[in-house]
């Protein structure tokens, strides 16, 4: 069991967030100029392309759907994001000194790429998001590894269970989807059992699998949430399909998505640029409110079953640690939830039908001995106080070792 709290980061390779240089050499306009709007967008188009985003579109934008974006905290007055952020609760209040601000970097970024609906006139430059009609629930629980209180908040036990206390905001406030852009080598089973109480409500939580990789084969630690169960881990690749580097290599990663020098918006106006399996779960958070939205009535695990199956560049054993069933495809995952939504299962057993492999007999009389039961039974009560007696000694061993350990 932990005895001290756990220290949580944002998932993103050792380079982390940096501004994006200006294309063309030149500084970037106001938030929401058209000209260099124009510029990040094409850009950008690439990664969506890449998960077959601008076809998915023709079936789903993500209206209707929440997703609760448990990060540094989101800039809801970003241009690319302004009208679609709710802020929740900060659950990292006190770690910061009184009067800062914090920068709201990584949470920004990652909202972005979830539900980022562009800029300028007619919202025709700047970052579009997987799912652009997807409104953005932001709960703080991490800080950005710049801001000062980032030591308070890694040594302090009051900050122990943000996250949890996190999971379970966002899922009894509406959310859909949860995405978990962060991670630790520690669980705890305070969130585990958070994470509980969000599948039990129906949330489909992503998370990202972790940036401990390292070239080659060798497999890396667990990362959690990603690693606990009902849990979404995603890993990141390139623009060829390959696993990053610094991704995670291990049996917790369902599927993969873009992850190396991925574009997105920063707080003020700006756009950054980062790699790690941070924007892979983002994007992957993104397919499944598309998902969630066409498709209300399907359930997480349908969800997910949906991008499983329907997985592009699925490796060649079915799976494969580094990149798990496959890197995600939109369009096919949304096709793949219409089916899905399709088949009705049958309701209990169909008329005609039987359990066992032969049709039902007569049924077989016994004929009872009184005499010889009433014999029996007290044998069986005294058995049964003997049965009793070792269940509570059994019950009192069990409690010691709990209270022992």
């Amino acid at each position: 069991m932990l005895t001290g709290p756990v220290k949580f980061h944002a998932v993103l390779a050792a380079a982390a967030l940096s501004a994006l240089p200006w294309l063309g050499g030149h500084q970037p306009p106001a938030a929401g100029h058209h000209g260099g709007g124009t510029q990040i967008r094409a850009v950008e188009q690439a990664q969506l392309k890449s998960i077959n985003v601008p076809a998915a579109w023709r079936m789903s934008r993500g209206r209707g759907v929440t997703v609760g974006v448990l990060d540094t905290g989101v800039d809801a007055s970003a241009a690319d994001l302004s009208g679609s952020v709710s802020t929740g609760p900060d659950y990292t209040q006190g770690a910061d000194p009184a009067g800062y601000q914090p920068p709201h970097l990584h949470g920004t970024f990652i909202a972005s790429l979830i539900a980022g609906h562009g800029s300028g006139p007619g919202r025709a430059g700047g970052i579009i998001g997987v799912a652009p009609g997807a409104q953005v629930l932001s709960v703080r629980v991490i800080l950005d590894d710049s801001e000062p209180g980032i030591g308070p908040y890694n040594t302090n036990p009051r900050f122990a269970d943000a996250i949890g206390r996190g999971i379970r905001y966002a899922a009894s406030h509406g959310a859909g989807v949860i995405n978990m852009s962060l991670g630790s080598v520690q669980p705890t089973r305070a969130m585990q059992a958070a994470l509980a109480y969000a599948v039990s409500r129906g949330v489909l939580v992503v998370a990202s699998a972790g940036n401990s990789g390292a070239p080659g084969q060798a497999y890396t630690p667990y990362s959690y949430p990603a690693s606990f169960a009902g849990v979404l881990a995603v890993a990141a690749v390139n623009e060829s399909g390959v696993r990053a580097s610094f991704s995670d290599r291990n049996s917790s990663v369902v599927l993969s998505a873009p992850g190396v020098e991925v574009i997105g918006a920063g707080p003020g106006g700006t756009y950054l640029q980062a790699s790690g399996t941070s924007p892979a779960a983002a994007f992957v958070t993104g397919v499944a409110a598309l998902i969630r939205s066409a498709y209300p009535r399907l359930s997480p695990a349908q969800v997910e079953q949906a991008m499983i199956s329907s997985a592009a560049r699925r490796p060649a054993a079915g799976y494969s640690p580094a990149t798990g069933f496959g890197e995600v495809d939109a369009a096919a995952a949304l096709r793949a939830a219409g089916l899905l939504s399709l088949a009705s299962p049958e309701a209990g057993l169909a008329a005609g039908r039987h359990f066992g492999g032969a049709a039902p007999g007569p049924v077989q009389v016994t004929h009872r001995d009184e005499a010889r039961i009433a014999a029996l039974g007290g044998i069986g009560a005294a058995g049964a106080a003997g049965f009793l007696a070792s269940l509570a000694i059994l019950a009192t061993l069990t409690i010691r070792r709990v209270r022992g350990g």
